[in-house]
């Protein structure tokens, strides 16, 4: 169990991370075909069973993984060309490392961490592999030793440094707001009110969460800021020259980076793993009352999507019902849940650490996918900004207005302090 309690932050690192990235890459095909009224990816399957339309994104990766090889004959630098692509990933992989996916449990008087790197310095070890990833763009951009390449990464390049300013100056209004740089005590701060409203982040600071939202779309190079991939111009930017995995490593490295910017978001400004109003303690004191709640939301969430699936699934394989085989499993899983949960809810457990570890799990991944979907519906909703209007938003408007709202935030603080004393 110790070993287990030890290992399991790394672990949701990788599921959050690695294991995702197909589950993005299907929300981003289905979202766009939702906002632009079409079917979206409903054909590919393995025995009649499509999962919704997944099957499509792992037989993407599968062709990414078994496609061939190439090395482009006009490379000189083979090894800075070769190396990019996992300076990229590697880089987006890392600054997952300090998420809080949970608060801290104690068992048997030993206390766990829920961070692969249990580390105070959380928001400067993001900082800093969030800027580092930059390097492989431009390294692959520069060995490319194409015109379209070496012009998207100065794109990429030149945009990360103009919007990094801003979102480091939106966090430091936040450091000040939190009075910590500890990423499990700003969580902790947002379990208090704020009048009757829960103290997010995002509610006491509303101009730092935008600033910060919209510099983190921009060091993603996600639409409407992705002008350094800008097809109609420079036919894919800094990935024109790679294929097969070299390209699945910068392709899986945006969507890694879009994952841990979310991440941190939810950590910083809308509770992080915790329930509104509620800390862990409270948690912990009510687990049976919060159980029944839990239980009586699976049930009607069960409920009404199997409402929905069967009055949306139309397409059927002559072998089987692949929506009979889905009902089942649905009824199954949420009758096997309830009845354990029941089972807390009565009193007859005694682990409600775990208990609760296990909810503030689920609580960050809701959260968490939330801001997933306004990621990709921001991407079909918004058209792409020309690079200019780029760089005049991140120097003109976000850095002037994140250095006014340090100030303003400093003021208030020291006010508050001043009349607190």
């Amino acid at each position: 169990m110790n070993t287990f309690l030890i290992l399991l932050p790394l672990m949701m690192t990788m599921l959050y991370s690695l294991a995702t990235v197909p589950i993005l890459v299907w929300m981003e095909r289905r979202i766009a075909a939702f906002i632009q009224d079409r079917v979206g990816p409903n054909r590919c399957n393995i025995g009649g069973i499509r999962l919704g339309g997944i099957i499509q994104s792992i037989a993407d990766m599968m062709k990414l993984v078994f496609k061939e090889e190439f090395l482009p004959s006009h490379i000189k630098n083979k090894l800075y060309y070769l190396i990019a692509p996992s300076i990229a990933f590697v880089s987006a992989f890392l600054t997952f490392m300090v998420i809080p996916y949970a608060d801290n449990i104690t068992l048997n008087g030993e206390t766990y961490h829920m961070q692969a790197l249990p580390t105070e310095l959380g928001v400067l070890w993001f900082l800093a592999f969030a800027g580092l990833g930059v390097y492989g763009i431009i390294l692959g951009g520069w060995a490319s030793h194409s015109k379209f390449a070496i012009l998207g990464s100065m794109r990429a390049t030149a945009q990360v440094i103009s919007y990094e300013v801003a979102m480091g100056l939106a966090l430091v209004s936040m450091l000040i707001t939190y009075g910590t740089i500890n990423l499990n005590e700003m969580v902790s701060y947002q379990t208090q009110s704020f009048f009757i409203i829960p103290a997010w982040g995002a509610i006491i600071q509303p101009l730092a969460t935008i600033i910060f939202i919209v510099t983190a779309f921009a060091e993603t190079n996600r639409a409407p800021f992705d002008a350094a991939e800008s097809e109609s111009e420079i036919v894919a930017g800094y990935h024109t020259e790679y294929g097969a995995m070299k390209f699945g490593l910068f392709f899986v490295a945006e969507y890694i980076a879009m994952a841990a910017s979310g991440a941190l978001i939810v950590t910083i400004f809308f509770g992080g793993y915790q329930l509104p109003y509620l800390s862990t303690s409270d948690l912990i004191n009510h687990f049976e009352t919060i159980l029944w709640g839990v239980i009586i939301f699976a049930v009607l969430t069960s409920i009404l999507f199997l409402r929905w699936m069967n009055k949306n699934s139309r397409f059927e394989f002559s072998s089987n019902n692949e929506t009979k085989i889905y009902t089942t499993l649905i009824i199954g899983f949420t009758f096997f849940a309830t009845i354990v949960m029941a089972y807390y809810a009565f009193g007859f457990g005694e682990t409600h650490e775990v208990g609760v570890m296990i909810l503030q799990f689920v609580v960050f991944t809701v959260k968490l996918f939330v801001l997933h979907f306004v990621f990709i519906w921001v991407r079909w909703t918004l058209p792409r900004f020309r690079y200019d209007q780029t760089q005049k938003l991140g120097w003109n408007i976000l850095l002037p207005l994140s250095l006014a709202n340090i100030f303003i935030t400093a003021i208030v603080v020291v006010i508050g302090v001043n009349y607190g004393n």
